[in-house]
């Protein structure tokens, strides 16, 4: 692992990462390099990263195209944040590679829905229809207690956000389970008779009405879904990162760029960071 402190995103070795570099490429030893995923994260992130830049911050965005890549960068030191994940992703991957990565902040809390280009409710869905879902244990357990609310199967009793398809105790309908990557499911809509998505990334792939044509969505008020600023233990205090969190969370061009995203439908995200009982969540900065 590379010395604590910030440290400078090597071009060959960002390549390996399969990270694209967004910004000046002479980087500063002492700037704040933040990893996201493309989409409604990176926007904002980008907006943020603006203002911290002309609040006298300088501020690097780098882009991952998948979502275990800037955990590794980021416990590597190539990174000094990353905001991609929610506290049951984070909680899992720390658990799975012993990364000493902790949440320092709360973002947005997006919601997910499930989606048919086909069927325009649950019960003219075909028995034995397709159902994409996403691939890693974390949000495939969101996925399947949205399936469950929706009445399509039931799930070991006391199954909560880690459930996987193996908890699937009950399929009257005999779905056919396609696990997907998440951030591909927006492409898999339309190969499948039914989808586990993410709003932002229809909205993203310029399908707005898609994004708010859900058969149902998940609640918004699940503060544990809301995507987390995370860091290395040992830069959990960094002033900087606290500094931009900050910008993040109250400046107005920031919020306009959230609400942009969601295709200007307040019903498909919520900012947990005004609610008191989220607020407290990141002083504990534990990955667990």
């Amino acid at each position: 692992m590379n010395p604590p402190g910030r440290t400078r995103l090597k071009a060959v070795q960002a390549l390996m990462l399969a990270a694209v570099l967004i910004g000046p490429a002479g980087a500063l030893a002492d700037e704040l390099v933040i990893g996201v995923t493309p989409g409604a994260l990176a926007d904002s992130i980008e907006v943020a990263a603006r203002a911290a830049r002309q609040d006298g911050l300088d501020v690097r965005v780098v882009e991952f195209s998948d979502w275990t890549t800037p955990n590794l960068a980021l416990a590597s030191g190539d990174l000094d944040l990353n905001y991609f994940q929610h506290k049951a992703f984070l909680d899992n991957a720390v658990a799975e590679t012993g990364y000493d990565l902790v949440s320092v902040g709360i973002g947005i809390l997006p919601n997910i829905g499930l989606y048919s280009s086909r069927y325009q409710s649950f019960d003219a869905l075909p028995d034995g229809a397709r159902v994409g879902i996403a691939s890693d244990p974390v949000n495939q357990g969101r996925g399947l207690l949205l399936l469950q609310q929706a009445g399509l199967i039931t799930l070991t009793d006391g199954v909560a956000s880690h459930g996987t398809l193996d908890d699937v105790v009950e399929n009257p309908r005999e779905l056919d389970f396609v696990e997907i990557e998440g951030p591909q499911l927006v492409r898999a809509l339309d190969d499948v008779d039914l989808a586990q998505g993410y709003p932002a990334h229809y909205v993203n792939a310029g399908k707005p009405d898609i994004a708010g044509s859900a058969l149902l969505y998940s609640g918004v008020e699940d503060t544990d879904f809301a995507i987390r600023f995370v860091s290395r233990k040992d830069n959990a205090q960094d002033p900087d990162i606290g500094r931009f969190i900050d910008i993040y969370q109250n400046d107005p061009a920031v919020r306009a760029e959230i609400h942009r995203a969601y295709a200007g439908n307040d019903a498909l995200y919520s900012l947990p960071w005004e609610h008191r009982e989220a607020a407290t969540q990141p002083a504990d900065q534990t990955g667990k």
